[in-house]
């Protein structure tokens, strides 16, 4: 069935997942439709056949076609993105490029992934330069509140600015673009994780003004798993290394030259990417965000309203769309998450938050509103019986 003739109900049967699961984490790590996972296949029996045709002789324009079609659909001149394996490929090629010195200052929310944390000390660390994780209040109910609260944070060591567009635990949608403007304004530059947005919300990179912007494919796009994007504004490309020193890397190299070619390794998934664009770019896919949004709105209202605990922000796409973190009561978020699963076959990521626990739910075109229902049941049910012994 091709992409293009799938109707919005049959969204669900285009994915291979596990029908005795809940599934609703889709942004931990993804999940192929089946138009993706052939293509992927495809190309993978491809390489299989003649590996040196595709490697040696195919490969570069190959490549170069699928980073073109990237680049289209993310806003931003080709020759400004390069592919890498995730979001945390890409961000460490570039941490671990820039010449931070002693006393230099990262600026960081505190609502960052816990990888891209330890990237960052560790970078901090071995330069003498600072990381500070400045706190964003939550409940918020302006997005200029959060603006303010991180540039209250701005000094006159502030030399990178690193955030989220999505978070990944808290799940909100940060004001990326005005603080990108004032960093721009400021001399500072931005680096930005952008790991859960293509595909869950429309990018136009070159407008929204960040520096540096990474992102995974596997996540919202629905990519095959191993397939990232790394963008970097002209003006810093020169001093960002590729992960690994491989062919392209001379002297004078530009910034496409030193990525194009990390050793050898498999090609198949990167280029099922196209397919993964054409997939989003169908009405039926459209309707479905639009439909998962509706829901993850309703599962924050249900889960709220069970524990009769505050969301974190107002009941907006401007906040959230298709993943969304609702506070829990304290507990024991490991177990919690286990139980969820093994008790009740639901699949969702509980996590510490502050002094409580938070659940993220996301939402997807397989799920639907009884998928939600049997979230809300099984978190009523652990939460008011005991453990077994």
């Amino acid at each position: 069935m091709s992409t293009s003739a799938v109707a919005l109900d049959d969204l669900h049967d285009q994915f291979l997942l596990d029908p005795s699961l809940v599934h609703l984490n889709h942004g931990g790590f993804g999940a192929c439709p089946r138009p993706v996972f052939d293509a992927h296949q495809r190309w993978q029996r491809d390489l299989e056949r003649h590996p040196s045709a595709l490697l040696s002789h195919g490969y570069g324009a190959l490549m170069e076609g699928v980073r073109e079609r990237l680049a289209e659909f993310l806003g931003c001149a080709a020759r400004d993105v390069v592919l890498v394996q995730n979001t945390t490929a890409g961000l460490n090629a570039v941490a671990r490029s820039l010449r931070l010195r002693p006393g230099d200052e990262v600026l960081a929310t505190d609502h960052e992934y816990e990888a891209m944390d330890l990237l960052w000390q560790h970078v901090c660390a071995d330069t003498g330069a600072r990381y500070i994780r400045h706190r964003l209040p939550l409940p918020v109910e302006e997005q200029g509140d959060l603006v303010e609260a991180l540039w209250s944070a701005v000094g006159p060591a502030t030399r990178v600015i690193f955030l989220s567009h999505i978070t990944s635990k808290t799940a909100i949608t940060l004001p990326v673009a005005e603080i990108c403007r004032r960093a721009r304004a400021a001399g500072i530059m931005t680096v930005v994780d952008g790991a859960h947005a293509p595909g869950q919300l429309p990018l136009q990179l070159d407008a929204l003004g960040a520096d540096v912007y990474a992102a995974s494919c596997h996540k919202w796009l629905c990519g095959p798993r191993g397939t990232g994007f790394l963008y970097v504004r002209p003006e810093y490309q020169s001093g960002i290394l590729a992960p690994l020193i491989s062919h392209g890397s001379q002297p004078g190299s530009t910034f496409l030259d030193r990525h194009r070619w990390q050793g050898t390794r498999d090609p198949s998934a990167f280029l099922a990417l196209p397919t993964a664009i054409d997939c989003q770019q169908t009405q039926a896919w459209e309707a479905a965000r639009r439909r998962s949004h509706e829901l993850a709105r309703a599962a924050r209202a249900a889960v709220s309203g069970l524990f009769h605990l505050e969301p974190f922000t107002p009941d907006s796409d401007d906040w959230f769309v298709q993943m969304v973190s609702v506070p829990l009561p304290p507990c024991d978020s490991e177990a919690m998450r286990r139980r969820l699963l093994t008790e009740h076959r639901v699949d969702a990521p509980v996590r510490d938050w502050a002094d409580g626990s938070l659940i993220r739910v996301s939402v997807h075109a397989y799920n639907t509103s009884d998928d939600l229902g049997r979230l809300v049941d099984a978190l009523g049910a652990l939460f008011t019986t005991p453990r077994a012994a």
